[in-house]
């Protein structure tokens, strides 16, 4: 049986200081969407389906892009689209997936809830940091993310 390296003091500071941040980030980014009638999650979906063109995506793509188990999107998206915000259609290709498209009111929505967004991005992490501290914790979440979803590759990678 392989021993277990525990936590040293600071480790466990540094690992419950980004679980808090990570926990404190969650709730203003929630409160600041909440304004614009929109969900965290909402507004992901929509960020990714907007960065993908007028085609759309298939469902499978933009789980990748997102990070999320297929159920957590397919519940996702059955309830954007009763609201209006997506739309899907059985893949003309192949007729075996399905493509998702923002609809023009879930354009509207995050036309409109993104600059309150940036900011509060920019007010709560980005700006607190100096550019070489950006870059050397964008290289951490790249290890990171490398490690845990290999198959997700580079989150600098553009939808197709």
């Amino acid at each position: 049986m392989d021993e277990v390296r525990w936590l040293s003091l600071d480790e466990q500071a540094l690992w419950r200081s980004f679980i808090l941040a990570q926990q404190d980030l969650d709730r203003v980014i929630s409160a600041d969407l909440a304004g614009s009638g929109l969900s965290h999650a909402d507004y992901a979906v929509l960020v990714g389906l907007s960065e993908a063109g007028s085609a759309g995506v298939r469902v499978g793509r933009l789980r990748e892009w997102i990070g999320w188990e297929s159920s957590r999107l397919a519940h996702q998206l059955r309830r954007m689209e009763s609201r209006g915000l997506v739309s899907r259609c059985p893949a003309a290709e192949d007729g075996r997936g399905t493509v998702v498209s923002i609809t023009a009111e879930g354009r509207a929505r995050i036309e409109a809830a993104a600059p309150g967004h940036v900011r509060t991005v920019r007010a709560s992490f980005i700006d607190l940091m100096s550019e070489s501290e950006r870059q050397v914790l964008g290289a951490v979440f790249a290890r990171v993310a490398a490690v845990i979803a290999p198959e997700r590759g580079s989150l600098t990678s553009q939808p197709d």
